[in-house]
């Protein structure tokens, strides 16, 4: 039974499976040394695409979680959640047991979910007939999968969903298990979001719609958020997860706890397919309402962690919504973009660049946006250029949008009794 007075909900574990490194000491280390993670692509032969660099998770061996035979049913989006998801729970150094499995629930968010298994069977059911595609196609590219196994492995039994909100989802499943918590429906939950969709076919898609980087031959410097040089985004694959608590319950068992979680702000333009609506009144509502409801003011701000897709599109939109939601109090706030070191991970960007969030509140320390050498004309803010900053946070704000319109922003503030 749902309880309806609010509870407070903290994060107490962390996990993150991304270009920067597999844990989340080598991805926090790697944010705050502006270390770059994109380079040329070796998942597949990319010579023919006009796009041929990626932020690739390198290293990776899902055996570090899974048995080969679960391995094997599993598309590498899953395989990062699940592996993620272990990550935070032993982190948090919380136990899921026959007690508690039914108010311990799973929300990962994904944007494409397994496409290189279905480019994979499309290409057997072309050259070998339709007998020989696998029984474990469907299970294996659906969205949902990276929730439900996560879930399967842990043992968790409370509330499962998977938001498919394109870039927004693993911002959208953060928010949504927030509120799963909040409301009394569960004590913890695992949440964030995953992506694994360096494919050939997904390359080329996006590359076809002009939204990547060509700059082949420097991808060091390719995804340059806020840079009037920019020229697209940058793809990335990886997961990053948060372990969100009731906070008397965290406090029972004595949790260490990174910050608090204390606002969901979300919206949708109704503007355009893949174009965000001009001027950011969609992104500016979606902070606003984050504000509203965490009961802050633009002036409690320390830090925005921006969308920055380094595209024409993204940038100067999301910086006039910054200005229209906090007014002159934009211009004293740092902001920076992640993406510019990770790339772009699509439905998989709101869960690492929340824990890069919650990683700042906790640290007092800002990341950078690394390549920001000019700064385009329409991008006036402090972006945190190139060198991470120390900073107290006290607030934070997480931003992330989605093809289709979707906006989300979510609030983190410092714990305090």
């Amino acid at each position: 039974m749902a309880d309806f007075n609010k509870k407070r909900v903290v994060i107490t574990g962390l996990g993150a499976v991304t270009p920067l490194g597999n844990t989340l000491s080598d991805y926090w280390e790697g944010l705050i040394s502006g270390r770059n993670g994109i380079d040329v692509i070796t998942a597949f032969d990319a010579s023919k695409h006009a796009c041929r660099i990626a932020g690739e998770v390198k290293g990776f061996d899902p055996l570090d979680y899974v048995d080969r035979k679960d391995a094997k049913r599993m598309d590498r989006f899953a395989q990062f959640a699940v592996a993620a998801s272990q990550q935070a729970i032993e982190d948090a150094q919380f136990q899921i047991t026959d007690l508690n499995a039914e108010q311990v629930g799973v929300m990962i968010g994904t944007g494409v979910g397994g496409i290189k298994v279905l480019e994979d069977q499309q290409e057997i059911y072309l050259s070998r007939g339709p007998s020989r595609c696998s029984p474990f196609m469907v299970p294996m590219m659906i969205a949902n999968m990276a929730a439900g196994l996560t879930a399967i492995h842990l043992g968790a039994k409370g509330p499962n969903s998977c938001p498919v909100t394109a870039c927004a989802a693993g911002s959208n499943a953060i928010g949504d298990a927030f509120r799963l918590v909040q409301q009394g429906y569960a004590q913890a939950m695992v949440a964030g979001g995953t992506e694994a969709a360096i494919t050939p076919l997904a390359v080329a898609g996006f590359a076809s719609a002009r939204a990547l980087s060509t700059r082949n031959d420097d991808p060091a410097h390719a995804s340059r958020p806020f840079d009037r040089d920019r020229d697209g985004f940058v793809m990335g694959e990886g997961c990053g997860v948060l372990l969100l608590e009731e906070l008397e319950h965290a406090l029972s068992r004595g949790a260490k706890i990174y910050a608090e979680i204390v606002g969901y702000g979300m919206t949708c333009d109704a503007y355009h397919m893949t174009a965000p609506v001009p001027g950011g009144e969609g992104a500016a509502r979606s902070i606003q309402l984050a504000l509203k409801d965490a009961g802050l003011q633009p002036q409690d701000i320390n830090y925005i962690n921006a969308h920055g897709t380094s595209t024409p599109a993204n940038d100067p939109t999301e910086t006039e919504a910054i200005k229209r939601a906090l007014g002159d109090r934009a211009y004293e706030i740092a902001v920076s973009s992640t993406k510019s070191m990770t790339g772009h991970l699509l439905g998989g960007s709101g869960g690492i660049e929340g824990v890069a969030t919650v990683m700042a509140v906790a640290n007092d320390q800002v990341p950078p946006t690394i390549n920001l050498e000019n700064p385009d004309s329409g991008c006036d803010l402090d972006y945190v250029p190139n060198q991470s900053r120390a900073l107290k946070v006290d607030v934070a704000l997480s931003n992330s949008f989605g093809f289709g319109g979707h906006n989300v922003t979510l609030a983190f503030q410092k714990f305090s009794r």
